[in-house]
């Protein structure tokens, strides 16, 4: 199917199909999948009515048929998808197109989780093509909440179907997914992965989406989507609070903001997309001005690069004997703690570079990304000439990461740029081709266009290349700083491209190095330097960046200037101090599993593990609970510190084994998903954090009768229960559930939570307390078993 059907002008899709399941009889709990082989009529007759309303699009009834979520049922995903497909094609003929959708996959990806990137794929791969063979016309990806999901869904599609691709994800009112994700980070990753239209459904209804699309309509090219819910649903009935009128009217805003594909999620049905399509009739999309400055990213952390950028240096083995021992000896840890010290010192972006004699650099490069990512949240900068270490590093990135780098030889271009294509990357170019490094600041930036006229002819964005002009040693090569600061200036002025340097490459082999390397990022700063490699932990570089920023403008009311030097340190501590210096809380806070359980140890032998606990441990862990209730943490962060205190969790049980003393354990709690709801994601979270302030949890699991959790609680001697419920069909089963446990001798504590609990609805059904995360879970435990 040709992706230029969807860039015409508006484009009208269909609304819920769980939702008038639902309505038409599928019990709580049911798996709407399976109507494809039970009642086809009844999904046929859905499809036909969204088409009599106006949707050009429908969803063929796939939203779980992969192999984890249809695991229970018996029946493969190919029967299901191509039963579902098959359905939806008769009953559009050639009305509508038919899409395969494809939702979460119902598990948390690394690190948050234990699902891998590569195993999350192959479920996506199968299902991808299944729906290509049955005759899809395109395949959705959506309901996202995790940026890493998405990127496995996409690459699957793309890397084994033909079929033009819509990916959207759902975000909350803070402007951010459920993982921490932002708009920008979103538009930004999968424009460059290949989708070929992107946006926003569920979580929120029209006014709630409205101000999210006209960020993402600035922040993207593509054709943008909006597929809002009804509005918010009433827990107890089950309603959504906007009818199709206000929801057509409501969608207005949108198109103007730049939307041109519309539809309808839960909640609505198709009298909601009549009334849409009705409101849309004879309008014409808006025109768009897109926002396009250079841009890296992480999920939570988008880092435009409208200003001075530092990126830090370290994570690289050239003549740092203890690094290209961690690599040789795989020690991970250690690198990760290099990472985190460049983020703390104020680095903006990270360069990573594993390349060392005996190291396989294609093996190594991924497990790195991924071992930084899981506790840093800077965007990173692939260092590497082997393209088969780059595409493994790219493919697992979980963002837009830059790719270091690119220079004028031919061959190098057309083996390099289509990796960074693939993947959306940002690249470097390196002014020097296979007759060396001109002398000249012309013949660098001739070098410069070479490259920008190849990477644009490779599809890569004029925004996504930057230049390194080069610095050469002053002690060798005196005349060379003044062409080097005349190239840069040059390529910002004539190329209007971002320029990198490798800055303390201007001091090798002189005395006091700092003062050389400090005057002359000042120069290049001021000749156009934009994005200077630095060591971050040097004091006298970053004060030199922080003062450019004031008199550039960049920093505002010199609001950072003076946050930084109020009160500072007359020198900074060198980076193998800072490690030395690293209390056991740092680690926690972190997410350093590796040094928590080794700080840990250390402590244990001057301070019983009880105490350790208490003391030092449960106040770390407040401390990231305070910071993910504020919303400056977000959840990878809150799982990579329960993650680091497990580890403490760990040392300090084998010290109490060692001694022949109890184990810790705080209070015995019972969580659950209730019967008719197979959503488990929150449920598993709170389980996490609750264990690892040293409650024992058991976890009864999801789709849990009232009666199970009762005799739990009877036969275990459990006074605090956890019922979680994330579909407004199947609070009845919370509800019945806390009556029977109310109903015992000597009744639980019971809390509830989920996204359609409130705590008027708590009140209501007899609960005794209400939780919006898991945070606040941990705060009613403590309240409850102390």
């Amino acid at each position: 199917m040709d992706a230029e059907f969807f860039k015409q002008g508006i484009v009208i899709l269909d609304g819920a199909m769980g939702t008038v399941l639902q309505q038409r009889g599928l019990p709580p709990g049911g798996v709407p999948e399976l109507l494809n082989l039970t009642d086809p009529e009844l999904l046929a007759s859905i499809h036909r009515e969204y088409i009599a309303a106006g949707s050009q699009v429908v969803y063929a009834n796939t939203f779980g048929a992969n192999a984890l979520k249809l695991g229970r049922t018996g029946k493969t995903v190919d029967e299901i998808v191509s039963a579902a497909v098959s359905i939806a094609k008769r009953a559009a003929g050639t009305q509508a197109k038919v899409a395969l959708d494809m939702g979460p996959l119902g598990e948390l990806l690394e690190p948050m989780g234990n699902l891998t990137f590569e195993r999350a794929y192959e479920l996506f791969r199968e299902v991808a093509q299944a729906g290509e063979r049955a005759g899809a016309d395109l395949a959705v990806i959506e309901t996202m909440t995790d940026l890493y999901e998405a990127k496995a869904a996409l690459l699957a599609v793309k890397e084994h179907t033909g079929l033009p691709v819509f990916v959207t994800m759902s975000f909350e009112a803070d402007g951010r997914t459920f993982t921490g994700c932002t708009v920008a980070s979103m538009a930004r990753t999968l424009e460059g992965l290949g989708a070929d239209a992107i946006g926003l459904n569920c979580s929120l209804g029209p006014d709630g989406l409205a101000p999210l699309l006209r960020e993402l309509c600035a922040s993207t090219r593509l054709p943008v989507i909006a597929k809002p819910n009804a509005g918010l649903p009433d827990p107890v009935t089950g309603r959504y609070d906007m009818g199709p009128e206000d929801f057509a009217a409501a969608l207005l805003p949108c198109l103007e903001a730049g939307v041109t594909i519309f539809g309808g999620c839960c909640g609505t049905s198709p009298e909601y997309i009549r009334r849409l399509a009705a409101a849309l009739e004879g309008k014409a999309p808006a025109p768009r001005a897109c926002d396009r400055p250079a841009f890296v990213c992480t999920p939570p952390h988008p880092a435009r690069i409208d200003g001075v950028r530092v990126i830090g240096e370290r994570v690289n083995p050239t003549g740092k004997k203890r690094f290209q021992q961690a690599l040789l000896e795989d020690d991970l840890d250690y690198i990760l703690d290099v990472a985190v010290q460049q983020e703390e010192a104020g680095a903006d972006i990270l360069d990573v570079n594993v390349g060392y004699p005996g190291v396989d650099e294609a093996a190594m490069l991924p497990r790195v990304v991924k071992k930084i990512q899981s506790a840093v949240s800077l965007p990173l900068q692939l260092d590497s000439s082997n393209p088969d270490a780059l595409e493994a590093g790219l493919r697992v990135y979980n963002g837009k990461a830059a790719v270091n780098s690119v220079n004028g030889d031919l061959q190098v271009l057309d083996r390099i740029l289509p990796i960074v294509k693939k993947y959306g990357a940002a690249v470097v170019g390196l002014t020097l081709d296979p007759d060396g490094i001109p002398q000249t600041a012309g013949g660098r930036v001739a070098i410069a266009r070479r490259i920008l006229d190849a990477a644009l002819a490779h599809g890569i964005p004029r925004e996504d290349v930057w230049i390194d002009c080069l610095t050469l040693t002053v002690s060798a090569q005196q005349e060379q700083a003044r062409e080097t600061l005349k190239a840069v200036r040059a390529v910002r002025e004539e190329l209007g491209l971002q320029t990198v340097l490798g800055v303390s490459n201007i001091s090798f082999g002189l005395p006091n190095r700092g003062l050389i390397t400090q005057n002359f990022l000042i120069q290049a700063l001021g000749a156009g330097l934009t994005l200077p490699i630095v060591n971050p932990n040097q004091r006298e570089v970053m004060d030199a960046v922080a003062a450019f920023r004031v008199l550039s403008g960049e920093d505002e009311q010199c609001r950072a200037y003076v946050d930084r030097f109020a009160g500072a340190p007359s020198a900074p501590a060198p980076a193998n101090q800072a490690k030395q210096d690293m209390t056991l809380e740092d680690a926690i806070l972190r997410g350093l599993r590796g040094d928590a359980g080794r700080l840990a140890k250390q402590a244990l032998d001057a301070q019983d593990g009880l105490s350790l606990v208490e003391e030092r441990l449960i106040p770390a862990l407040d401390k990231v609970g305070e910071g993910y209730e504020a919303g400056t943490l977000f959840l990878p962060q809150l799982l990579s510190a329960a993650q680091a205190a497990q580890a403490v969790f760990e040392a300090v049980r084998a010290n109490l084994a060692g001694k022949g003393d109890a184990p810790v354990k705080k209070g015995r709690i019972a969580v659950a998903t209730v019967r008719g709801d197979i959503h488990d994601i929150g449920k598993n979270i709170v389980k996490t954090v609750l264990e690892n302030y040293g409650y024992d949890v058991l976890d009864l699991g999801r789709d849990v009768p009232p009666e199970t959790v009762v005799e739990a609680v009877k036969t275990r001697q459990i006074s605090l229960v956890g019922l979680s419920a994330l579909m407004t069909t199947t609070l009845p089963a919370m509800e019945e559930t806390t009556r029977l446990l109310k109903a015992l001798p000597e009744p639980p504590v019971v809390w509830v939570g989920g996204a359609v609990v409130t705590p008027d609805y708590a009140k209501s059904i007899g609960a005794d307390y209400y939780a919006r995360d898991a945070k606040q879970s941990v705060e009613i435990a403590k309240k409850v078993l102390g």
